[in-house]
């Protein structure tokens, strides 16, 4: 039987199957080759290639554009985004540095806003003179009121030291003239201040007639029915929640008020009709009756607003001990600036922030801390004088009478003071703030 025979086939099939296994070894494990001129080799496949610094950055440029015709097409991505990077940054620096060189300078730019609105303010305060302040306070009755409690305190204060200190043993007829002429001016100012405060109530009233929304006039009728159905059979007419006299919206206001504001409704009237009864339109015994009801009222009124001081100072008090705040607060004992408001210094580490921004930061803190601190320092003189006001209105509620002069006089100049004080530095604000809006 004849055959076909192929010369060297055997040979031929293993040298082709040789050479292809090395050309496939080749391609995928031969290393390249090490290109002697040539820069930096970057792998291109990678997603971020790795930056040179600025200064080699011209030379790579040359030499990738040298090699770009002998590069694939991958390396010839990899090397346009690189050169956009590069672009990019050097746009970036080409304006005016980096990000985070633009941040510090806008944070500069805000604190030197700050400082110039600081001061504006130290600007206007300087501006405005004693007298426009006292000026707008004598414009009140309120303001006339505190005025006239400082007079007519320091009188009976000057009286005290004259009566019992200075001229104690003395019978002069100056003496006992002018005792009477300063007598008699005291009892002026008390009772032009008694009238300066008449028609006060009409404060409360109308903060309770403002009430918007009443708790008691959303009630079911279905639940005031079947609350009724628990009271006794024989029960007057005067005490069903559906008479028209509690179903009123001025009643129904009056239950929703705020404790404080009741008692300066009742409190305000109360010494109306004392003041009535020193005119002589209302009877001395129902005036008499009608002081000593306002005492009790002052008296748990003076309570209310000592609870609702404490709360308040509490309240700036935990504010002023955040961490927020520490970082400035040791800054001020001697650290010189250098350690920044902890939670602040964390929050802008995590967003970036620079040694620049620092400044600014530090003048919001202060700026905070200041404020923080001026109210702590009102709240303080509130609380002094409602603790005069409790002193003075003990003696008059529980009859006391050992030293009831004496220390009345006192605490009562002190509160008159403390008054005053408040007073003006509220109208300063007020002319402060005025002046700044002009400006602008």
């Amino acid at each position: 039987m004849s055959s076909i025979t192929f010369p060297q086939a055997s040979d031929d099939i293993a040298s082709s199957s040789a050479s292809l296994h090395d050309s496939l070894h080749s391609q995928f494990y031969a290393p390249p080759s090490f290109d002697v001129s040539g820069s930096f080799q970057m792998n291109p496949l990678s997603a971020h290639p790795p930056r040179t610094p600025r200064s080699s950055t011209s030379a790579s440029t040359a030499a990738s554009s040298h090699s770009r015709p002998n590069s694939s097409h991958f390396g010839s991505m990899s090397i346009s985004v690189y050169d956009e990077k590069t672009d990019e940054t050097e746009t970036v620096h080409g304006y005016g540095g980096n990000k985070e060189d633009v941040a510090a300078d806008d944070n500069e730019e805000e604190g030197l806003e700050l400082d110039e609105e600081d001061e504006r303010v130290k600007a206007a305060e300087k501006n405005i003179g004693f007298h426009e302040v006292w000026r707008d306070i004598l414009a009140t009755s309120y303001g006339r009121d505190k005025a006239f409690k400082v007079l007519q305190y320091s009188i009976r204060v000057y009286l005290l030291f004259h009566t019992r200190i200075l001229f104690r043993n003395s019978t002069s007829a100056w003496q006992q003239a002018l005792v009477r002429r300063l007598e008699s001016t005291r009892a002026g100012f008390s009772f032009t201040r008694k009238m300066l405060l008449l028609f006060d109530w009409l404060t409360p009233l109308s903060i309770i007639l403002a009430q918007k929304s009443v708790p008691y006039a959303s009630l079911d009728s279905s639940f005031l029915a079947n609350s009724l159905t628990d009271l006794p059979a024989k029960k007057p007419a005067s005490l069903s929640l559906t008479s028209p006299l509690l179903s009123h919206p001025f009643f129904q206001a009056l239950l929703a008020a705020p404790p404080p504001v009741l008692l300066d409704l009742v409190n305000g009237l109360s010494d109306d009709i004392a003041t009535m009864s020193r005119l002589g339109l209302i009877g001395p015994k129902t005036g008499a009756r009608a002081g000593r009801f306002a005492d009790w009222c002052w008296f748990f009124g003076t309570l209310v607003g000592l609870i609702q001081n404490g709360i308040e100072m509490s309240i700036v008090e935990g504010q002023q001990r955040q961490g927020k705040f520490q970082g400035y607060i040791s800054m001020m004992n001697g650290d010189g600036g250098a350690c920044a408001v902890e939670n602040r210094a964390y929050q802008e580490s995590m967003a970036g922030a620079t040694a620049k921004s620092q400044p600014k930061a530090s003048k919001v803190d202060q700026k905070e801390l200041a404020r923080l601190q001026r109210k702590t320092y009102w709240l303080g003189i509130t609380r002094t004088k409602l603790v005069m006001d409790f002193i003075f209105v003990s003696y008059d509620v529980f009859r006391l009478r050992r030293g009831k002069d004496t220390i009345q006089t006192f605490v009562g100049l002190v509160a008159a003071i403390l008054s005053s004080c408040k007073l003006h530095d509220k109208y300063k604000s007020a002319l402060v703030t005025k002046a700044l809006s002009s400006t602008i």
